[in-house]
């Protein structure tokens, strides 16, 4: 990874200073700033009928929904185990 310049950290320290709801609107706003020009036709269709299916397929109880905070500790638990291995 490439090293940070004293712009960047400058920034960087500014945006932890944000509250969370304004790092979310910052961080929306630099990822959008990273696509370059407009989506391929039929993108947006094709996420949003993704969207609509899957939560048709939740209120239908077709899958089984795993609480956020499940799945986090899980996913640490993961990594934990494979710093053990490396």
């Amino acid at each position: 990874m490439a090293e940070m310049t004293p712009q960047v950290s400058e920034v960087l320290e500014k945006a932890l200073a944000l509250s969370t709801q304004e790092r979310g609107l910052l961080i929306d706003h630099l990822i959008e700033s990273l696509h370059e020009g407009p989506a391929e036709n039929g993108v947006e269709e094709a996420w949003d009928a993704e969207i609509k299916r899957r939560i048709a397929d939740i209120r239908a109880g077709k899958v089984k929904m795993i609480p956020g905070e499940q799945v986090l500790q899980e996913l640490k638990n993961s990594l934990v185990k494979r710093k053990r291995f490396r």
